[in-house]
């Protein structure tokens, strides 16, 4: 069974510079662009046309050129100068092939860029889709962010880039505008951790709008790894798996909005080994942090401004089960429906005593199948007999081909100290197993 991550992250890329990309235009006259996203799994998912073809991206602040993959045979896409390259990224696999590929027409909405740089991935393995329950056919981000003043409203689910030239800042908005580092096409901020013996930690993030955790630390000899922790998978990179500690820290601080009780973790160092130049970062804040607010990316002016929403104050998201779910293709379901046909009078003219009939068919209908992709060591999914490759059917007496997979998800993490009952298929067996959420790190008051 091929493994997929909960969170997954695509950052740092190495390989050849080809060229300079054209900018990003919007139509003469026009201010700024409204564009609507899904937000899945904490990440910004958003149309964009390339070269005449209506694919969805990650828009992705930690990646500089668009990266095409999980392009199918299905998929016409037609791409322009075509050459292969090497590129290199998160992972603990090998340096992979890629395409480079200049003169792409870009268009998301009424923006567009005509002469687009892009890479194409070749390695099927790098799919996320199944994880997020829809198609996802690349990544995007820095381009986007060095042509606009980026404002992202993870409340409404709304993005509006604007031409920097014709924005006015807003000081009526209960905000505050941090310093925002550009280094090598990627955006740096400074924040504060504190850890478990409530050190105060100051910490310099890379801003990464395509990871869908929260904040990833690196140890050194200020930042160690807190006593409580367990091994987990916690992304797929570029180059392969990435594995390491998840915690949590006391809270993370970004100027002056502290979130409390956050979910960190330390990747393993050799996942980074094939990166020569980390800079001088200390880690990455990702989705889980940064949809608590909505943001003014201003990359022209070096800063951001944060203003907390309405998921500011929602709890951190553990996988309390320790079950990671996936797509993997589809079955058909069973279902019988009932139909009143009319009515048998017994008196004629009279509605005395009447007897309804109904007509009882079955319908067979097409839906995704979820299995179980990844269980961690000890939870309460493995202790209670779960496997990976079990397809699920039920949880909790509700059938699941109707949910969406966060969703499902949202079902087997609910709280803790809840009682979930997953009825699974395993070897054409339907087999029934309960276990307790429990989650190993308990809040500690401040």
């Amino acid at each position: 069974m091929r493994r997929f991550q909960v969170f997954f992250v695509l950052m740092i890329l190495c390989f050849p510079f080809f060229g300079i990309a054209q900018q990003y235009d919007l139509p003469t006259g026009q201010k700024h662009q409204k564009v609507k996203f899904q937000l899945i799994n904490n990440l910004i998912i958003i149309p964009v046309e390339v070269n005449g073809s209506e694919l969805s991206f990650v828009l992705d602040s930690g990646v500089n050129k668009p990266i095409l993959f999980n392009i199918t045979d299905q998929d016409s896409l037609q791409i322009n100068n075509v050459s292969e390259i090497t590129i290199r990224g998160l992972g603990e696999g090998e340096p992979i092939k890629a395409l480079s590929s200049s003169g792409n027409a870009f268009k998301i909405k009424s923006i567009e860029n005509q002469s687009q740089l892009l890479y194409v991935v070749l390695d099927k393995e790098l799919n996320f889709s199944p994880t997020l329950g829809i198609p996802i056919h690349g990544i995007i981000g820095y381009d986007l962010f060095r042509d606009f003043i980026v404002d992202i409203n993870y409340g409404s689910k709304i993005i509006k880039f604007y031409d920097p030239e014709h924005y006015v800042y807003e000081s009526k908005k209960k905000g505050e505008t941090l310093p925002l580092s550009i280094v090598k096409n990627k955006a740096y901020v400074n924040a504060h951790v504190f850890m478990d013996n409530s050190d105060n930690v100051p910490v310099r993030l890379l801003v990464d709008t395509g990871s869908s955790d929260a904040i990833w630390l690196f140890e050194d000899e200020d930042i160690g790894i807190p006593d409580q922790y367990y091994d987990e998978f916690l992304g797929r990179g570029l180059s392969g798996n990435i594995f390491g500690k998840r915690t949590r820290v006391n809270s993370i601080k970004l100027g002056s909005f502290a979130l409390r009780d956050a979910k960190a973790a330390f990747p393993d160092a050799k996942s980074f080994g094939a990166i020569k130049n980390l800079g001088n970062r200390n880690g990455s804040v990702g989705g889980e942090v940064l949809k608590r607010f909505n943001i003014v990316f201003d990359y022209t002016n070096q800063k951001i401004t944060i203003r907390k929403n309405r998921n500011y104050k929602s709890p951190f998201h553990y996988n309390l089960s320790g079950i990671t779910l996936q797509h993997d293709g589809v079955r058909y379901v069973s279902e019988r429906i009932t139909d009143g046909r009319g009515v048998v009078k017994d008196n004629e003219g009279s509605f005395g005593n009447v007897q309804i009939l109904f007509e009882q068919k079955t319908r067979l209908s097409l839906v995704p199948e979820i299995v179980v992709s990844g269980i961690r060591a000890g939870s309460p999914a493995e202790s209670a007999g779960l496997r990976e490759g079990d397809v699920i059917l039920a949880v909790n007496g509700k059938s699941i081909h109707t949910y969406k997979i966060q969703e499902i998800t949202h079902m087997l993490d609910e709280r803790e100290g809840k009682r979930i009952r997953v009825l699974i298929e395993r070897y054409n067996r339907d087999l029934l197993f309960s276990f307790v959420l429990e989650n190993l790190f308990k809040q500690k008051k401040p």
